[in-house]
C-alpha cells in the first residue's frame, strides 16, 4: 500500500463498530486468492470491509472483534513468517508484525482458526458476520457454532443469533473521515492527470488500447498500483456501449472518444468519465449534445449539499437532459409528461451517480424506510449524466454513434460540496484548447 500505516485510524474504526454492536463477536474474513488461469493468479486485493477495519493487505487472514475481552478485543489470524515461501512470494507480516505494525491485541496462525474460534464464541449471545459474501466462510461459521452447541452439557452456551454485519459496518463506511478523504483526493488527482494525458495524446489512427496505455502510465507513475475497475476507452459507436471494455478499435477522425476510468489508491477508488473528439474538434451535433450533458451535470452539482436527498441530483439531470433533447428535436412533447413517462430513457438509461469509496460502487443504503436518503457531510459519490444514441436509434442518422458521459467525484461538505476530480476540463473550449 502507498501511505504510511496509522494504527490509531484503524483502532478508531474498530472501536466505533464495536460500540454499535450489542454484545457478541464479529468475524471478518478477507478475500481469497483467485485463480486467473493455469498457474496464474489475479493480482491480490483485500476485502474492503476487512481492510477498512484492519489495514492488513495479506490473504489468508481473518479478523475477530470481541468487545470487552480482557486479553484484548482485536484478534488477527494470519500467515506465519516463512523464509522459503517469502523467497518465492514476498514478505509477510507474521504474527509479530500483526501485533507490532498492525495493532492486533493477539495474533494466531491462520491454521489454528478452527481450534481457537469456537472457544471465542462460547457464551456469546450473537455472532456478527457478512453473510452471503463468501459461501465457504459462511459454512465455516455454521460449523463453529455447531461445535459450541455440542458443548452445552458442560454448561457452555452457543450464540443464539447470527447478525449480518454489513448494515452496521456499511453505514459506518458511508461517511468518509478526514484520512479517507485525503486518500480519495489524491486518487482523484492521479486519475485526473491520466485523463488529461489521454486528451493530450489522442489523435486519429491510434487505437483505444494506445490511449488507455498513455492514461494508465500516468496512474502507475503517480503511485496507483492498479485501477479501481477495468478502463472503458470507447471510440465512435463503442461509446454507446455503457460497459465496453474491449478497447481494441481504431479511433477515427470525426468520432468521439468516451473514457471512463479511475485509479485506485490504498484500496480507495476514483471514477472519472470524459468525452472528447478524437481529432480535437467537436462537430455541430456532438457539441449540441455535449452541452446538454454538461448543463445537466452542473444542475446536479447545484443540489449536492447537506439537506438535499440522494435522488435530487438525478432529478435535476433528468430535467435538463429531457429539456435539451426536446430543444434539439430528439424528443417531442410536453416536458413533464416526457419525464413522467421516462421518454428520456431511450437516450439516458442509467442513474446519475453512486456511492464511492473502498468500492467503486460503494456500500450504504440509498433509501431509509423507503425515503431517499438525506445527504450529509462526508458522503462521496459520482455525478455522471450522459446521452447515448446508437446506430439502431430511429432518429436521424446524423446523431448516430454519439455517446457522451461526463463524470466527477463529489464529497458533501458542511457548506455544500467539493468536486474531487475538477482538474480535468469539461468545457468544450478548454478541451479543444488542451487537445490543440
Amino acid at each position: 500500500m502507498n501511505t504510511a500505516f496509522n494504527i490509531d485510524i484503524y483502532q478508531q474504526r474498530r472501536s466505533h463498530l464495536m460500540q454499535s454492536m450489542s454484545g457478541g463477536v464479529a468475524v471478518i474474513p478477507t478475500s481469497p486468492i483467485r485463480s486467473r488461469n493455469g498457474d496464474v493468479e489475479y493480482q491480490y486485493r483485500p476485502d474492503s470491509d476487512f481492510y477498512y477495519l484492519t489495514g492488513f493487505n495479506e490473504p489468508d487472514s481473518v479478523a475477530v472483534l470481541c468487545p470487552g475481552r480482557a486479553a484484548g478485543e482485536y484478534i488477527l489470524f494470519c500467515r506465519e513468517k516463512d523464509d522459503d515461501k517469502e523467497l518465492w512470494y514476498g514478505r509477510r507480516a507474521g504474527l509479530e508484525g500483526a501485533v507490532e505494525k498492525y495493532g492486533a491485541d493477539d495474533a494466531f496462525p491462520i491454521e489454528d482458526l478452527d481450534d481457537i474460534l469456537p472457544r471465542l464464541l462460547e457464551d456469546q449471545e450473537k455472532i456478527y458476520a457478512s453473510l452471503g459474501r463468501y459461501s465457504d466462510f459462511d459454512a465455516k461459521v455454521m460449523q463453529w457454532m455447531n461445535e459450541v452447541k455440542l458443548r452445552s452439557r458442560r454448561g457452555i452456551h452457543a450464540p443464539h443469533e447470527m447478525v449480518d454485519l454489513s448494515y452496521l459496518l456499511h453505514e459506518q463506511r458511508l461517511i468518509k473521515r478526514k484520512d479517507e478523504l485525503t486518500i480519495m483526493q489524491r486518487a482523484g488527482k492521479i486519475s485526473a492527470a491520466g485523463h488529461i494525458r489521454a486528451m493530450e495524446t489522442c489523435k486519429p489512427g491510434m487505437t483505444e488500447h494506445q490511449v488507455q496505455a498513455e492514461m494508465e502510465y500516468i496512474f502507475r507513475k503517480m503511485g496507483s498500483t492498479y485501477n479501481a475497475y477495468p478502463s472503458i476507452v470507447a471510440g465512435g459507436e463503442n461509446s454507446c456501449i455503457l460497459h465496453y471494455i474491449d478497447n481494441n478499435a481504431v479511433l477515427n477522425d470525426g468520432d468521439l472518444l468516451l473514457i471512463d476510468a479511475g485509479a485506485e489508491l490504498d484500496c480507495y477508488a476514483s471514477d472519472i468519465s470524459r468525452t472528447f473528439p478524437v481529432n480535437g474538434k467537436f462537430s455541430g451535433e456532438q457539441r449540441a449534445l455535449y452541452e446538454i450533458v454538461l448543463a445537466a451535470q452542473h444542475a446536479a452539482f447545484e443540489v449536492c449539499k447537506p439537506g438535499e436527498h440522494w435522488n435530487r441530483p438525478h432529478e435535476r439531470a433528468v430535467e435538463v437532459i429531457t429539456e435539451g433533447l426536446v430543444d434539439v428535436g430528439l424528443l417531442k412533447g410536453e416536458l413533464n409528461e416526457l419525464i413522467e413517462t421516462h421518454a428520456y430513457r431511450e437516450f439516458y438509461m442509467h442513474r446519475t451517480g453512486h456511492w464511492l469509496g473502498l468500492d467503486v460502487h460503494d456500500v450504504g443504503d440509498y433509501q431509509i424506510e423507503q425515503q431517499w436518503r438525506v445527504l450529509e457531510p462526508g458522503m462521496v459519490f459520482t455525478v455522471e449524466p450522459g446521452i447515448y444514441i446508437g446506430k439502431n436509434s430511429k432518429v436521424d442518422s446524423r446523431w448516430h454513434d454519439i455517446g457522451i458521459r461526463i463524470e466527477d467525484d463529489v464529497v458533501i461538505r458542511k457548506a455544500g460540496h467539493e468536486v474531487l476530480t475538477k482538474a480535468v476540463p469539461t468545457a468544450i473550449d478548454d478541451i479543444e484548447h488542451l487537445m490543440a
